[in-house]
């Protein structure tokens, strides 16, 4: 394959990725109003780790770090949002 066609094919992917990942702090969005109705901290150590393990298991051993790194970043960035819907609802 070409370089043009590896570009392709990554670009495909990333389509799909950022589709996901907007799926995703959609229903983060979701968790922080539940959070915040039930008094509930955004921070969720526990589920975390527990998430973290999961994904770890899931990955083909090679991309194991790489795969808990990206979680580690989404983890922060699904906080992030929540503690900005949370701070701002309450304003």
């Amino acid at each position: 394959m070409e370089n043009n066609g590896y570009r392709a094919k990554i670009d495909e992917i990333d389509a799909k990725i950022v589709q996901l990942f907007a799926e995703r702090m959609d229903v983060a969005g979701e968790i922080a109003a539940y959070k915040k109705a039930k008094g509930l901290p955004v921070l969720d150590p526990k589920r975390e780790l527990e998430k973290t393990a999961s994904v770890r298991e899931q990955s083909p051993e090679a991309y194991r770090d790489y795969v808990e790194r990206l979680y580690q970043l989404m983890f922060e960035l699904s906080r992030d949002y929540q503690t900005k819907l949370i701070e701002s609802d309450e304003r």
